[in-house]
């Protein structure tokens, strides 16, 4: 498309004289496109767009790897639910899963039978606090109790009942004894309670394979 010169009016192809003014068409007639210069740097040409579309797929790659995050963890606990049954025995309670059985019970007076550990002579077991679960090949008791002697002697029995224990700490206010006897990770917490003492008893024991 060619324009005039002088007034810019739009001309015919092949035109000599402008139809509007009457100019003579001299020179090259003004041309609507824009011609690039030989050397001259093209226009730039879509980059932010190009840019754009980028973000654009990096952003839809991360949502949809969320997504598919969301949907495995919504899978797999649907699966674990649909198949656990829970039943219920008094304090004891059983769950079997896919992945192996959970049992637990808030018995305190079966957790301290079921413990393995030597109680302190003449100590009461507490009525809260005590738990007793299996998972797997993994069994976990605790158990609190209660005595009317002071802390120092409570903690040298237990001591002198674990000579080779791996860790003892202890100060006025407590004392901790950390064992392990025959793959049983046993823990003793002892705490000063009034004049008597305070303490729980955790153990840790894992099956060995085959056994029932």
């Amino acid at each position: 498309m060619a324009f005039c010169n002088s007034c810019g009016a739009t001309l015919a192809p092949g035109t000599q004289f402008c139809n509007k003014c009457g100019a003579k068409v001299t020179g090259t007639p003004v041309s609507s496109a824009i011609s690039t210069a030989p050397g001259a740097p093209a226009p730039a040409g879509g980059g932010g767009s190009s840019a754009l579309k980028v973000i654009l797929i990096v952003f839809a790659v991360i949502v949809l790897i969320g997504v598919l995050g969301i949907a495995t963890v919504s899978f797999v606990a649907y699966r674990v639910a649909r198949h656990s049954h829970v039943t219920h025995d008094g304090d004891h309670v059983k769950v079997e899963t896919p992945f192996g059985r959970v049992e637990a019970s808030q018995d305190p007076d079966q957790a301290a039978r079921d413990l393995g550990v030597e109680i302190y002579p003449g100590a009461e077991v507490q009525k809260n606090g005590a738990s007793s679960a299996t998972f797997g090949a993994v069994h976990t008791i605790t158990a609190n109790f209660e005595s009317t002697d002071p802390l120092d002697k409570v903690c040298s029995f237990y001591k002198a009942k674990y000579p080779n224990a791996m860790a003892k700490t202890g100060d006025a206010h407590q004392c901790t004894i950390v064992s392990n006897v025959n793959q049983n990770m046993i823990t003793i917490n002892v705490e000063a309670n009034g004049d008597g003492a305070r303490f729980q008893i955790t153990n840790v024991s894992k099956k060995a394979s085959g056994s029932d």
